[in-house]
């Protein structure tokens, strides 16, 4: 069988645990040199362990593959630099990101702190933008040097952001600006030959696990020989796709649970009143009854 990311090194962020790890070790055994990136903290951003990066990497040698480890923090354009300079120093090339690191630390929006606010946007949403930033102007520079570059970035949105989900507005708009942030670098690296897509993930991880309501909706089947639709694994390959030097897709979001891939509309325009004039408030109290 024909290995579909044979010779592409691809670089996962947040790959240690639960969804990323799944990332890296599908990339691997689909031929890629996977760069593993996680600075082991926990789900809401606290401490670090740098044997969970370590742990994966062994995973993949130990099946023939290759990878190496990276542990530092993606939410810094310094950071997100190192982690591309690694790919760069131990395989001489890159040609896919994988954006998956990212915290969680929920509260209903009238409680919640600015450090709560604060520090979700940056593990989300600059640790989104920080890689992109860096990765799209390597390959620029490679495109513009005369260089045939086709790569590909994928990001994790969610359904928090592009539907609403209570208790989750610092994750939400996060997630809801990762998805924009998608649609508007691959308009403007599509260019150089790279590729941005997103993907908003249902399964089961440490964000979904411990969460009442949701952890018993997302738990693995008691029959061990059932499908498991929220097993993390089954969103990989959607992402592996995506990676793939011949992909067509580009300024995409993608929903994907259990063996379910779906496309995200983008926002759009729906009805409209027009009075060729300036309204009056007395006149939209009453033609806005259509609109609303």
């Amino acid at each position: 069988m024909t290995k579909q990311l044979d010779g592409r090194v691809i670089v996962v962020t947040g790959a240690g645990r639960g969804i990323g790890r799944e990332h890296a070790l599908l990339a691997a055994r689909e031929g890629a040199r996977v760069v593993v990136n996680d600075n082991g903290t926990a789900a809401d951003g606290s401490g670090a362990d740098d044997t969970i990066a370590a742990a994966v990497v062994d995973e993949i040698t130990a099946a023939g593959g290759s990878a190496v480890a990276s542990t530092v923090d993606i939410t810094t354009l310094a950071g997100a630099q190192q982690v591309l300079d690694t790919a760069l120093e131990v395989y001489g090339e890159v040609h896919g990101l994988v954006n998956n690191a990212g915290i969680l630390r929920d509260r209903m929006f009238v409680n919640m702190s600015e450090e709560e606010w604060d520090d979700v946007i940056t593990g989300q949403l600059r640790g989104t933008f920080a890689p992109c930033r860096m990765f799209g102007a390597h390959w620029r520079d490679r495109s513009k040097a005369g260089d045939a570059v086709s790569a590909s970035i994928v990001n994790v949105s969610s359904t928090s952001g592009l539907i609403g989900a209570v208790g989750q507005s610092n994750y939400g708009a996060a997630k809801a600006g990762i998805a924009s942030l998608t649609q508007i670098i691959a308009q403007e690296l599509g260019r150089y030959g790279v590729r941005a897509n997103a993907i908003t993930p249902v399964a089961r991880t440490r964000m979904t696990q411990d969460v009442p309501g949701i952890k018993e909706l997302v738990a693995a089947p008691e029959d061990p020989d059932a499908f498991d639709v929220f097993h993390p694994g089954n969103v990989s390959p959607l992402v592996a796709y995506l990676l793939t030097a011949d992909c067509p897709a580009t300024g995409a979001v993608f929903y994907a649970k259990g063996g379910e891939v779906r496309r995200f509309l983008p926002w759009s325009y729906g009805k409209v009143i027009d009075k060729g004039d300036r309204w009056t408030v007395e006149e939209l109290k009453t033609e806005m009854v259509d609109l609303v």
